[in-house]
């Protein structure tokens, strides 16, 4: 009877070893924090969730599954991250993130500028953020050389990612109003190399109408912006090419009209889109087409609760998720 029962134990204690094939798959569908945690189970284990590899295909698989948004309160810092595919009896489509290592003295307004791959851009009181959500870690961006002590004006904030070098770019475009020319300067910070970067011989005329910073809108592996060209007096899409390091134009649709102040760029699907306050949006259905642009959207200002509407995305079902400018 003793020896049945080692018998038993010894089959109990058995180890069953899964295919490393079969781990990865698994690993790749868990959430990043938990893969933070498993890092300390194996050094093999540290070797592949750290791999660049393993992480760009984790990002790939996850994007395809969630599109989460990120929500500030800026009175009070509190944060949010919402899954609005997600079922509505999910109680992970909502969670609370961490910002505290903004939460200072000095800190009173926290701005998003841009979102790339995961990470967003955060304007805290004039200092310059990249932060991950899903692992609360960040990193303070150094204020351009360039700036200090000269009249230049910032009025286009990006943020985008370089494939090629597998590194994420902070762009800001600037002018000198004081200037009789209007002759903009161009400079990206690079994550990778943790420094600034002047882009010589560019020969750009663009400001904005108003005193607003335009935000880039991250695309097909371009920051696309808004803005009007001085030289010629007409309002254009702006696209910057992370890889080339170079400026294209984007012409609006034709006979387009609007209130420069009221109009802005989102991403409805995978299509760039152009929408108005008063709810009409636009869509380009073949990317840099202008005779592609179509208006999808035409809703009359009476039908909705606020004229300042603005979109943000869609959903997977097709639905328009957008502020009305209160929040």
């Amino acid at each position: 009877m003793k020896r049945d029962n080692r018998r038993g134990l010894r089959r109990r204690n058995k180890t069953v070893f899964l295919p490393q094939e079969l781990i990865i798959q698994i690993l790749l569908r868990l959430p990043v924090k938990s893969l933070l945690r498993f890092k300390c189970v194996s050094k093999s284990w540290l070797s592949l969730i750290t791999d660049p590899h393993f992480a760009k295909s984790h990002f790939e698989l996850a994007a395809a599954r969630t599109h989460r948004l990120v929500f500030f309160d800026t009175s009070s810092l509190i944060t949010r991250s919402i899954d609005f595919n997600a079922s509505l009896h999910d109680d992970s489509a909502s969670v609370a993130l961490n910002i505290n290592f903004l939460i200072t003295d000095t800190c009173c307004n926290v701005q998003i500028l841009g979102s790339c791959r995961g990470f967003v851009l955060l304007d805290c009181c004039g200092s310059l953020w990249v932060w991950n959500p899903s692992t609360c870690a960040h990193k303070q961006i150094s204020y351009s050389p360039v700036d200090m002590g000269v009249s230049f004006y910032t009025f286009l904030y990006g943020f985008g990612y370089d494939p090629l070098t597998d590194d994420y770019l902070v762009v800001q475009v600037s002018y000198n109003p004081n200037s009789d020319d209007i002759v903009n300067r161009v400079e990206f910070f690079s994550l990778r190399a943790d420094a600034w970067k002047v882009i010589e011989g560019v020969h750009l005329s663009y400001m904005n109408c108003c005193d607003d910073i335009r935000l880039g809108l991250f695309l097909n592996g371009v920051i696309h912006w808004l803005a009007f060209r001085h030289d010629v007096s007409m309002e254009v899409i702006v696209a910057f090419d992370t890889v080339e390091r170079s400026f294209s134009e984007i012409p609006l649709p034709v006979d387009f009209e609007c209130n420069f102040n009221f109009c802005d760029l989102a991403v409805l699907g995978e299509s760039l889109s152009l929408h108005v306050s008063e709810a009409e949006i636009w869509v380009m259905q073949e990317y840099k087409v202008q005779s592609s642009w179509t208006k999808t959207i035409d809703v009359s200002i009476e039908d909705i609760p606020n004229q300042y509407f603005s979109l943000i995305c869609s959903t997977k079902s097709g639905d328009i998720i957008g502020t009305d400018g209160s929040a």
